[in-house]
């Protein structure tokens, strides 16, 4: 307990050194990428298993029957976020091959590691979790549509489903069936009951680990295209910036408790990079930079959630202020 409690108070202490870290051996150690890059699905499942340890499933039922967090998280990332992309990106130089990269990925809301950083805030992970496999059908649907709206119908049909459905299955589908079972033997066995318990230090460790294999195998790749994919960093810092907003906007005008109104600015905010760089390798010849589009779109975004995980619950959406400012949902409670 006291190494969990000591974790989760130095938590950003934790992912800076894996930044930096993974910074440091990505440069000096180039020719390590590939077998680095090996590791992140697997590290991935480690994460979301102990994070979805500390959901508690009896909560899942209301999770999953919450049409108004559902609906919410998908006029978002599916109505809101078009629009802020298609925005942002008019400020983008007249490259295709940057246009593509940059709207692969921020079409595409997270549907992974957004449950570690929502837990992380003291959001409602459960609930998230619950929404996940509507986000992932629908973005698997609609980047398609989106593509061909602001790219055209000739790039549109490059993308396959193939990854959209792998990442689910062994990201999402796998270790929360693992969890589940985890938490129903810990209530027939003393044993499970203590494995889980011991668990319980393990996601600020693994989040580290994931920030270190994501960003120490793909950084040779940014790091050889600076001077072209420089352009798109403002794009995806501006859409730190301003999803968070929105999304606390919406959950207030909605009348959510704070809980979910955080998990409600996370699933905005996060994107599936980790989910959509197997579609980016996978593209024909011409397409070589998107990959390293992809990839900083992903430095810039695990930068900026070491810093959300601690502004969502403190200044963006602290408990009280939250609650005091909320409307009264329909029927009261």
């Amino acid at each position: 307990m006291q190494a969990n409690e000591w974790l989760r108070r130095h938590q950003v202490l934790v992912y800076a050194a894996a930044v930096a870290l993974s910074v440091a051996v990505g440069a000096g150690r180039p020719a390590w990428a590939t077998h680095i890059e090996n590791g992140i699905n697997p590290i991935l499942a480690v994460l979301l298993y102990v994070t979805f340890l500390e959901i508690p499933f009896v909560r899942f039922r209301h999770a999953f029957t919450n049409g108004r967090f559902i609906g919410a998280a998908l006029g978002l990332n599916f109505l809101v976020v078009p629009v802020v992309v298609w925005g942002l990106t008019r400020a983008l130089p007249s490259d295709r091959v940057i246009l593509v990269g940059v709207l692969l990925v921020l079409l595409t809301p997270c549907i992974d590691y957004v449950i570690t950083f929502t837990d992380l805030a003291d959001g409602d992970a459960e609930q998230l979790t619950a929404t996940t496999p509507v986000l992932m059908l629908a973005q698997l649907l609609l980047l398609p549509v989106y593509l061909w709206l602001f790219v055209g119908p000739e790039f549109a049909a490059v993308v396959e489903a193939g990854p959209f459905v792998e990442a689910f299955v062994l990201l999402i589908a796998l270790p929360l069936g693992l969890a589940w079972l985890t938490e129903a033997g810990a209530e027939q066995s003393p044993r499970i009951e203590s494995v889980q318990e011991a668990l319980g230090w393990f996601p600020v460790p693994m989040m580290g680990m994931t920030l270190f294999v994501v960003i120490a195998s793909q950084f040779p790749r940014v790091q050889g295209a600076f001077d072209r994919i420089a352009v798109v960093v403002p794009v995806y810092v501006a859409f730190l910036l301003i999803m968070p907003l929105l999304g606390r906007l919406s959950g207030g005008l909605l009348g959510m408790a704070v809980g979910e109104r955080r998990a409600l600015v996370f699933t905005s905010v996060t994107r599936n990079s980790l989910v959509v760089l197997p579609l980016a390798l996978a593209l024909p010849a011409g397409y070589e930079l998107v990959p390293a589009i992809v990839v900083t779109q992903t430095l810039v975004e695990l930068s900026g959630m070491v810093v959300l995980t601690r502004v969502v619950p403190t200044v963006l959406l602290p408990a009280s202020s939250a609650d005091d400012d909320q409307p009264t949902a329909p029927g009261g409670e």
